[in-house]
């Protein structure tokens, strides 16, 4: 052979290698990021082996079947009855029920509906203490004489109505039947314009913000985001698909919630599921402006996107770049000193129960 022909082979041939090479590069390229294995996501502080972290109520909990959650999606307060008061007339509809003499807590107990929600709003009673005239959640071994009911006003349901109120005061009735107790109702007029009232500013006053990080090049596994989210800060949540980032207040709701197709993370191979995009949330009336929510949302989105090879979107696929995420902030620091001034600060009980 003559080198030119030599010279063409050799030029061939590299060119061979060169397009099998690129295919191999292009195949790896489009495959979803996986998780490296000596690098497994990080346990929330303190937390066992095997234990997850609630996404609503930012405590561990041993992994196990999650209790189901009330007709909003927040779970209603717990079945273990604590001594502590629950109602308040600022958003809570409230009736006294009187009685000639002490009523056993247990009798209270038995006598209690089943479900703790009417009209799709939650309902309580309330005893109080004869030693510190306190009102508490009634208790078994304890003696009472004097019982209240309330029924919250508004929740993001909507606000109390005639009929619902009706329907409060027919539980009421047949609870004060069985305890022999003298009710004393609220009006009902009044009572459902105050809820009125409070869901107009509760409208205009809530907020749950979500930014989103989706992929730029390759596609991730649940894994892969999952190691990363780790790094973060977030923790497994509850409910598959989810992780939360812990406040630091033991007790108190999650700072966010990072949150991904539900049917990726229960797919058979999870390293084999495809992910393009994922959300992170911040319920601003749920969280303490002491955690620094909106900052720590907006320095979030921004690592995983940078760690990630994303870029930070709105719901829309917008993409968000600083001046945006600045207007965002201010609007929130204002929606935050209105809920201040009305007494239902981010993260307080009473912001969290009407919000939910």
């Amino acid at each position: 052979m003559t080198p030119l022909q030599w010279g063409l082979l050799l030029l061939g041939l590299a060119l061979l290698v060169a397009l099998l090479l690129y295919n191999v590069w292009s195949t790896r390229r489009q495959r979803p990021r996986r998780a490296q294995s000596a690098d497994a996501p990080a346990a929330a502080p303190g937390a066992e082996p095997g234990s997850r972290l609630d996404p609503v109520l930012g405590q561990l909990a041993q992994a196990q079947p999650v209790a189901t959650a009330g007709a909003e999606g927040v779970p209603d307060l717990p079945k273990v009855v604590q001594a502590q008061q629950v109602l308040d007339e600022r958003i809570d509809a409230i009736a006294l029920l009187h009685s000639d003499q002490l009523v056993s807590g247990d009798a209270v107990l038995a006598a209690l509906p089943t479900s703790r929600r009417i009209d799709g709003k939650p309902f309580y009673v309330e005893a109080q203490n004869l030693q510190t005239q306190q009102w508490e959640l009634p208790r078994a071994g304890e003696r009472y004489q004097s019982l209240r009911a309330g029924i919250q006003l508004v929740n993001r349901a909507g606000a109390l109505n005639e009929i619902g109120f009706s329907q409060f005061i027919q539980c009421l009735d047949e609870l004060a039947d069985s305890l022999q107790l003298r009710p004393e109702y609220p009006d009902m007029m009044h009572e459902v314009a105050r809820a009125r009232e409070l869901d107009q500013f509760a409208l205009a006053h809530d907020a749950q913000l979500s930014f989103y990080v989706r992929a730029q090049r390759a596609a991730w596994s649940p894994g892969y985001l999952a190691q990363h989210a780790a790094r973060a800060g977030f923790v497994a949540g509850a409910l598959p698909g989810r992780m939360v980032l812990p406040a630091q207040s033991s007790g108190a709701a999650a700072v966010l919630v990072l949150q991904y197709e539900t049917q990726a993370a229960l797919a058979d191979d999870p390293e084999q599921a495809v992910l393009n995009q994922f959300g992170v949330t911040l319920d601003v009336p749920h969280v303490a402006r002491s955690e620094r929510p909106y900052v720590r949302l907006r320095q979030t989105v921004q690592q995983l996107a940078q760690s990630m090879e994303g870029v930070v979107c709105d719901g829309a696929g917008t993409p968000l770049h600083n001046d945006a995420m600045d207007q965002i902030g201010a609007e929130l620091e204002a929606l935050c000193e209105a809920l201040q001034t009305r007494d239902l600060a981010p993260g307080s009980v009473l912001a969290r129960r009407l919000f939910s």
